[in-house]
């Protein structure tokens, strides 16, 4: 154990790996990562939870419909949806998923390396402002971009009583954020935004807008001419070990003028998926998964997510930089064997535990803060991920 500790906390200090990031066992992996409670703080809106695991506003919220997005209240249960079905498409480049409001970056292996993918969520074009589907590329990177509004962004501003200059120039009130990458769509770009919570939101004038933090780690490591593939697929199913996993999103109206609990695109990616329909009796449940479009990945027949009760762990999210305070911490605080490698987990994640109370986890929660100043949360997992 202690070993196994020493090698996670020199892991820790100096892996560079972002944690959304998953290595693909082989070219045919359609699913990826896991899901996770945690039990949110009196300060938390849903919308931090879900930037610190680097989700976006319409995952967070539809996978806790329960909840007040803006003030859920101390220790509440909260869904951080973080299984992902790999959208039916070329591992290569850039593909997005307009339906999940997700982005997939495929890196190129190097010799005797397994293929990685990296995921982040974004925001969009709203209606009337579709962000367009097809094949381009990444044609212009560039840092602490000036913005030059288009006529008709002008115009509607200034409709508004609201007038926009001729150029906005790089800085804190500029919506293109520190980072952008122009694609070969005229006019369309991935960019970061000076308004983080309308990542996961449809509320772009078409182009693709991503947390300050995941632009800014997109922007180091992805090269010009590197492909980029728009589509749109609300429902995606996948192979795990064997098992059929289903996921379904929101249909958006501009796109997709189905009615009803209309199955057809399920079906499609079922059969995708594997060579058979599902059962009569397992028909149901893709049904129940289609009608809810919590954007979930669910295992067929497993309509709540298989947490492992009365086993608690301590969580420090995916998006902080806390993996080399950790292990500065980790003498101080007495965590060495409280390292918990994870099944299915991205690259750089890390959990504390097991604790046998959630009290235990609260208190090592509070520790940290103490003496990290990181933000953490209490935490059950996936039975599939431990």
């Amino acid at each position: 154990m202690l070993h196994t500790a020493v090698t996670l906390i020199m892991g820790l200090i100096f892996t560079s790996a972002h944690a959304t990031t998953f290595e693909l066992d082989d070219a045919n992996t359609r699913v990826v990562g896991h899901n996770l409670i945690v039990y949110s703080h009196l300060e938390d809106t849903l919308l931090d939870i879900g930037r610190a695991f680097d989700v976006g506003y319409s995952e967070i919220v539809s996978a806790n419909p329960g909840l007040d997005p803006w003030l859920p209240g101390d220790n509440q249960r909260v869904v951080v949806p973080n299984r992902f079905i790999l959208p039916d498409a070329p591992h290569e480049g850039i593909v997005i998923n307009l339906a999940e409001m997700r982005l997939y970056y495929y890196t190129k292996p190097n010799k005797n390396e397994r293929q990685k993918v990296i995921t982040h969520p974004i925001g969009v074009g709203r209606e009337g402002w579709t962000t367009p589907l097809g094949k381009t590329r990444i044609i212009q990177r560039i840092k602490d971009p000036s913005w030059t509004p288009p006529a008709s962004i002008k115009a509607e501003h200034l409709a508004k009583g609201n007038p926009l200059p001729n150029v906005v120039p790089a800085g804190s009130n500029n919506p293109l954020g520190a980072f952008a990458m122009r694609l070969g769509m005229p006019g369309y770009l991935l960019h970061g935004t000076n308004k983080p919570f309308g990542v996961g939101m449809r509320v772009s004038h078409g182009c693709i807008r991503l947390y300050p933090e995941d632009i800014e780690h997109l922007f180091g490591i992805i090269a010009v001419n590197t492909p980029v593939e728009i589509i749109y697929q609300p429902d995606k199913a996948g192979l795990l070990d064997g098992e059929l996993y289903l996921e379904a999103h929101d249909v958006q109206r501009d796109f997709d003028q189905r009615q009803g609990n209309n199955m057809t695109s399920m079906v499609t990616a079922i059969l995708k998926a594997q060579d058979s329909l599902l059962s009569d009796a397992d028909f149901p449940f893709a049904e129940r998964i289609v009608r809810l479009h919590s954007g979930m990945a669910r295992r067929v027949n497993q309509p709540e997510e298989a947490i492992v009760n009365d086993v608690w762990f301590v969580h420090t999210g995916l998006t902080q930089n806390a993996k080399r305070k950790l292990a500065e911490a980790s003498m101080r605080l007495n965590v060495n064997d409280s390292f918990w490698p994870l099944r299915r987990a991205a690259e750089g994640e890390v959990v504390l535990g097991p604790f046998d109370t959630q009290q235990q986890a609260n208190e090592r929660v509070i520790a940290l803060k103490q003496v990290t100043d990181i933000l953490a949360w209490t935490a059950q997992i996936s039975s599939d991920a431990l």
